[in-house]
């Protein structure tokens, strides 16, 4: 696995992300990912407090609209993490703080799914699914930020 993981870490485009010294690179891509976080995130955090009863006045059927968008900023997410993955995969694939996001994001997507057919088309409550969103978006977050931090202390 390791072998597999250096030849991706030393493809072209995984040196040219981590070593280009160009804005559209690197720091492009990291702040394209910040972008769909913050779409995919934001948007859905929007649609859990209103199931929680935050913003009652706020139709929920108007927040429906929202969901086209948070895909977008998924797909956008996942394209752009997999670049920031290659460009550095043997940190990544070392560090647990990274399994620990992608198994929170995952089951994230899993409860927006949920929300989106219960909610929106089954029109139940859906607080307690609201409630495990904002925890698995905040778990998935806080990964995330840590991994800079564990992997220092794996180096």
């Amino acid at each position: 696995m390791g072998s597999l993981l250096a030849e991706i870490e030393q493809s072209g485009v995984a040196t040219w992300i981590r070593e280009g010294g160009v804005l559209y690179g690197y720091p492009l891509i990291l702040f394209l990912h910040t972008l769909g976080l913050g779409t995919l995130v934001g948007l859905s955090s929007a649609i859990d407090l209103r199931l929680l009863g935050v913003g009652q006045g706020i139709p929920l059927k108007s927040l429906e609209k929202t969901f086209v968008l948070m895909w977008a900023g998924f797909a956008l997410n996942a394209a752009t993490g997999s670049l920031l993955f290659v460009a550095d995969a043997r940190k990544h694939a070392s560090n647990p703080a990274f399994y620990l996001k992608l198994l929170f994001v995952a089951l994230a997507i899993v409860v927006l799914v949920l929300i989106r057919n219960r909610v929106f088309r089954e029109q139940s409550t859906g607080k307690m699914l609201a409630a495990a969103s904002l925890a698995c978006w905040f778990i998935a977050m806080s990964s995330a930020r840590l991994m800079a931090y564990i992997s220092e202390f794996i180096s």
